[in-house]
């Protein structure tokens, strides 16, 4: 792992149940929330070590298959592309949970065991029982309002690339101990991001291997480790970063278990981001250079200024899609998309 100074700030006696999580939120940056969840059971049992925590978590077991991630030796737990960037280095099968956990205890201490990840899986749909043993009692009404989404993520020694989501987030580390690397939005450029399709989860990650980067390659990634901050987590350690941020994740011991808090307070009737960002690629990337500057200056006024601003000159009755938005007004502009897309 490359070096990097900077180390993520550390709030201590943190308490779930008034801790502002708005606040911390709209400040911008990440924060380590360190042990909020230090009465968790779950990392109880870990302190007990591997095969506690397994038991432990094998009595939640739903019977439902999930979803892992299998990568070889070769990867060196660092799930992405392959050299080519045409493939994904890893292959993903469906099965169950506790004898994945099984699998895992029993390659523990082989150097040559395959990295074995099972990530983003909902505990209420496949470990039923375990929000009321595990989730910590979040007050802040941003959570309270908008419950987020609970994943568990368990596995062995593992790196998942440098990836941003669309989601503001607080991961905490139950089991064993991570390491998250942070970069903020505006490094993406010096992250050279992968492919759109195909994507390890949805979502494009950083082609630099941390452990190695290649400079001759990758040269920006230099400016890139210039904005990065480490934040090195303990179990019952959390970690709230707004959405976004560019992270990599690495599962440090040969047993890890997380769970995490995906939430946006945006309305549930708007469209995601990553679609228009699409459309743009088709509609504006390749127009000459004066027009993209013009159609900046249009993006500036209608959808990045002051929310208002294109309609206060306006009649209230002649604001049409300019006027806030709310859920029959987005159905009907969705609408209309539908029909020029359809044309």
């Amino acid at each position: 792992m490359v070096a990097i100074a900077r180390r993520t700030r550390v709030i201590e006696g943190a308490d779930a149940r008034t801790l502002p999580i708005a606040a911390l939120i709209a400040e911008g940056r990440p924060a380590i929330l360190r042990g909020i969840a230090r009465d968790v059971p779950l990392v109880a049992a870990g302190r007990d070590g591997a095969d506690a925590a397994v038991a432990w978590l094998k009595q939640f077991d739903g019977g439902r298959p999930v979803t892992a991630y299998r990568g070889d030796p070769a990867i060196g737990g660092r799930f992405g592309y392959t050299e080519d960037c045409t493939a994904l280095n890893f292959t993903r099968e469906r099965g169950s949970l506790s004898a994945y956990l099984d699998q895992i205890l029993a390659t523990r201490d082989d150097p040559a065991a395959p990295a074995i990840y099972i990530g983003s899986t909902d505990i209420d749909q496949y470990l039923p029982g375990l929000r009321a043993q595990a989730v910590l009692p979040f007050g802040d009404p941003d959570l309270v309002d908008h419950p987020p989404l609970v994943s568990i993520w368990i596995g062995n020694r593992t790196t998942a690339s440098a990836h941003y989501d669309m989601s503001n987030n607080i991961a905490v580390t139950l089991v064993g101990r991570r390491r998250f690397t942070l970069f903020p939005p505006d490094q993406v450029a010096n992250l050279y991001p992968g492919p759109l399709d195909p994507t390890p989860a949805g979502q494009v990650v950083s082609m630099v291997n941390f452990d190695a980067p290649d400079f001759d390659r990758h040269p920006r990634f230099a400016d890139a480790l210039a904005s990065a901050e480490v934040a090195e987590m303990e179990p019952g350690d959390a970690l709230i970063y707004p959405a976004l941020w560019w992270h990599q994740v690495e599962a440090l011991d040969p047993f890890n278990a997380m769970i995490n808090y995906w939430w946006n307070t945006s309305p549930s009737f708007m469209d995601t981001p990553q679609n228009t960002m699409l459309h743009a690629l088709l509609s504006l990337r390749d127009r000459p250079d004066h027009e993209k500057q013009a159609w900046r200056a249009l993006f500036d006024y209608y959808v990045f200024g002051a929310p208002d601003q294109a309609a206060a000159h306006l009649p209230e009755a002649a604001r049409g899609d300019l006027a806030p938005m709310d859920p029959q007004r987005a159905r009907m502009l969705r609408a209309n998309l539908l029909r020029r897309f359809n044309r």
